[in-house]
Order: structure tokens, then sequence, then C-alpha cells
């Protein structure tokens, strides 16, 4: 490979990895040593059994690797460039390997009919293939911020309809695990029919007391623990103990 060549290839991995919107992702350990291991990878390309693939065929295939679209026509494109002559396996297999590289750029099978219908428009425009690569990846790219979007606002409702349902259980006087109550900070639960609040105190601590009814503020102090994992342990043994008779 070149000098310039390789100059290439960084800067392109380069510019890839800081687009994401993340600075986390960006920061990630993990994130980061697998860009090492793909410059590696790249510069060492030079080695690579792929002895069909010149430097723009093999960027075409990489770009296209996340892509749903027709081999024939990734093929015929590949063909008319620079090299010697592809198969459709040569093809095949060299996306398949491109996405072993990147584990998870295969094409998402829920983008598939979109994508296909977003290349057929393009290709009946006249659109050459990498061109019409470059918008696929764009549609992609907003296609799976959709996705994102749906799964949290369905993950969000689903917290609401358990948060809903934790209450009313609490409500409806049944044993239940430690559940917010509207009007107040204090947690409250229900351990063999007997009602316990927490409430956190100024210094972070917790505060455990046996409760007649859902008021903030009242009851009987049981103890003062650390964290409520420690109170929740009290009130396993507590719950089946005799209570004090007043």
């Amino acid at each position: 490979m070149l000098d310039d060549d390789r100059v290439d290839t960084v800067k392109r991995l380069l510019f890839d990895y800081v687009k994401s919107p993340s600075l986390r992702h960006i920061k990630d350990t993990y994130m980061l040593i697998k860009l090492a291991q793909d410059i590696v990878k790249k510069l060492d390309r030079g080695n690579s059994p792929w002895t069909k693939w010149t430097g723009p065929r093999e960027q075409l295939v990489e770009s296209a690797t996340a892509c749903w679209i027709p081999i024939n026509d990734l093929q015929d494109h590949l063909n008319r460039m620079e090299g010697p002559k592809l198969s459709f396996s040569d093809v095949e297999q060299r996306l398949k390997a491109f996405a072993d590289e990147r584990y998870s750029e295969y094409p998402r099978d829920e983008l598939r009919e979109g994508c296909l219908a977003v290349y057929e428009a393009e290709k009946v425009l006249g659109t050459e293939v990498p061109a019409i690569v470059g918008v696929l990846r764009d549609h992609i790219e907003k296609e799976e911020e959709r996705l994102r979007q749906e799964q949290d606002a369905h993950f969000r409702q689903l917290r609401e309809a358990e948060a809903a349902a934790a209450e009313q259980r609490l409500l409806s006087g049944a044993d239940c695990k430690w559940t917010p109550q509207q009007g107040t900070k204090d947690v409250f639960c229900r351990v063999n029919g007997r009602l316990f609040r927490l409430t956190t105190t100024t210094d972070k601590r917790v505060e455990l007391y046996r409760s007649e009814g859902l008021e903030a503020g009242k009851g009987t102090l049981l103890g003062r623990y650390l964290k409520r994992g420690d109170a929740t342990k009290a009130v396993a043994q507590i719950a089946y103990q005799p209570e004090f008779q007043r």
C-alpha cells in the first residue's frame, strides 16, 4: 500500500469514527481498541488473501456492507472498475468478510424492504452505484435513529405501565416491592400484609418505618440504614416476627 493510500485509509477510518454523536462512545476504551485494530487491518491489507481487490473496490464494498443492495448489480459495477473479474461469490463473500470484521454491520432485516425501494428508485433515475450506496447509508442512519426512538418510547411506556401497576398493587393492599407513592418522596412496600415506609435522610441514609397508612412522615421508626438494600434485608426478617402490641 502506497503512503498516500495509507494516509487516506487512516483518515477515512478516523472520520467515520468521530461521526458518532456520543462523546461516551468516542472515549469508550473497547471502541478505541477496535478502531486501532481496524486501522492495523487496513494498513496490513497489502498481504491480504483477497488478491482481486484493489483499494477502490474494497472501499466501495466496505461502504455497502450494512446496505441491502442486489449483489448482481454491485458485481457488475465492480467489474467495470480496475482489477480482475469478480464472480458473484467473490462479491458475496467479501461483503460477509467485511461484516464479520465490523461485528454488527450485517444488513438489518427490518430495513431490507425500505433499502431495496430506495435502491430501485435511484436506479431508475440513473444514479450510479457508489452514489446509491451513499444514499442508502444516509437512509439507514435515519431509519436506525427512528427505530431507536420508537424503542425508547416503547420502553418508556412499559416502565410507566409497570409503575402504574405497582402503585395499584400497593393501593390494593397486596404485598409489593418498594413503590413510590404520589405526593411523597418516600417509597412503600408490603410484606406479609405489613406496610413499611422508607425515607431518605439529608445525609443520604435511609430510615425504615412501620406504617399503618400511605401518609408520609407517619409510622414507627424501626431503624436507620446505609442503603435501601440493607433496609430490604431487615424488612424480610421483621415482617415475619411478632409485632409489638401497643
